[in-house]
């Protein structure tokens, strides 16, 4: 069996790291290099399973990509250039590559099949499918197009109106890379702003989009131009080691080149709002992305309410939130969170029977958790669930548990961060 026996540490956590690149503007990266035209070339690319899975999705249409390392370089010739694959594409576990992709897909001349993992196969594609459909694609698979594998017949697209009903990013951007193929303007009004990689990079590469509050409108038969990307460090990935920071007593961590663009930094809010000593230090910005170092010193955290309009700048924090919300005094409620239940696993529910099981004072709501704070963890033998998010909040737990902790399935982690442990071996004094 795949499992890791994780072990409390007696030490603080002391130094300095660089997390890898983040995946959200990875993925986006490699789309947007493959419908360019001219040389693009990514650094710091997270080079972990989910974006491969993208890599790999465009080399099977034809796109020469060449990576070394974390370092691609993409020769793009243009969406004209892009070839019908001859095969059925594999997703694994990525549900951006699947939603984004099929924004991309609905708009070109082919027949393709995309599938992917168990897991991914449970998660739902109609929010997607559903306006992509209205804008004359062609889609067919399970439960009309609700899950995958999805057959995609692309083709001559009209631009639309869309309000997305989920506060998602995935499916703002499907929408959009659709619009950049169709004829007309589309527009997408959302009501809460999310994640807008999608926007500052299509801008990166020369391309023209408006944003008005949270109204987001595109042209279709743009040309887009080739360009280089720095990606910055994860703040979803950063996460992981700003809560260890705050919870190991006597710790004092800094995190460089971190990714704080605005639509994601609610982890910090949520963090200075619970008591937690961070600082965020040399920022700049660069290809339309604000990046900095962050640093965090143990502290004493008090519970809060966690809701509203943060939430969709932390979505994937929220399982180490949790974790912080154990060691916090008082109560920590979270809510508004029901998208978690459609992620890589139903993490409201993960979330709470895993930190349960270690000893936690939890319990789920149908759109998120209320954790009592203050509670010494034990240990246990839990599984990540193919998580990789799960799997890292396991693993930052067992620094304070009391007893050793067995995390079964460990290697889901290496879908977006394949340096974890290494990392952690680093700040260890």
């Amino acid at each position: 069996m795949d499992q890791k026996v994780l072990h409390p540490i007696s030490s603080i956590l002391e130094g300095e790291i660089i997390v890898p690149g983040d995946k959200s503007i990875s993925h986006r990266a490699i789309i947007f290099g493959a419908l360019a035209h001219g040389v693009t070339k990514i650094t710091h690319f997270l080079d972990g399973e989910d974006c491969m899975r993208t890599i790999h999705a465009f080399q099977a249409m034809g796109v020469p990509i060449e990576k070394n390392k974390n370092n691609v370089i993409i020769k793009g010739a243009g969406m004209d250039a892009l070839q019908e694959p001859l095969v059925p594409i594999d997703l694994g576990n990525s549900g951006t590559t699947a939603r984004l992709l099929l924004g991309v897909l609905a708009g070109l001349p082919f027949h393709v099949t995309l599938f992917g993992d168990e897991s991914l196969t449970k998660r739902p594609m109609d929010r997607v499918a559903i306006p992509l459909k209205r804008m004359g694609a062609k889609l067919d698979g399970r439960e009309a197009g609700k899950y995958l594998p999805l057959a995609v017949r692309g083709g001559a697209l009209q631009s639309i109106t869309f309000e997305p009903v989920v506060k998602s990013a995935q499916v703002k951007s499907a929408i959009l890379l659709a619009g950049l193929l169709a004829t007309g303007t589309t527009k997408v009004i959302e009501k809460t702003t999310t994640r807008n990689h999608t926007e500052n990079m299509l801008q990166a590469f020369g391309g023209k989009i408006s944003v008005d509050g949270t109204k987001i409108t595109v042209e279709g038969n743009q040309k887009l131009t080739g360009t280089d990307i720095q990606v910055p460090g994860d703040i979803s990935s950063a996460a992981f080691f700003l809560v260890a920071a705050a919870i190991v007593p006597g710790s004092h961590v800094t995190i460089r080149d971190v990714g704080l663009n605005d639509t994601r930094t609610g982890i910090i809010t949520v963090l200075e709002q619970m008591g937690v000593e961070i600082e965020v230090i040399e920022e700049r910005h660069i290809g339309g992305e604000t990046i900095g170092s962050i640093t965090v010193r143990a502290s004493s955290i008090k519970g809060i309410e966690i809701g509203g309009d943060i939430i969709p700048r932390m979505i994937d924090e929220i399982p180490i939130v949790a974790l912080l919300a154990t060691q916090a005094n008082g109560k920590t409620i979270i809510r508004d969170a029901e998208e978690l239940r459609f992620k890589e696993t139903d993490r409201i529910a993960t979330v709470v029977n895993t930190l349960k099981a270690l000893g936690a004072s939890i319990c789920a709501t149908d759109d998120g958790m209320i954790i009592e704070g203050n509670t010494q963890l034990t240990g246990a033998t839990v599984d990540s669930h193919g998580d990789h998010r799960i799997g890292m909040m396991i693993a930052i737990a067992s620094l304070i548990t009391k007893e050793k902790v067995t995390l079964t399935n460990p290697s889901c982690i290496n879908i977006s961060y394949p340096t974890f442990f290494e990392d952690i071996s680093k700040i260890l004094n």
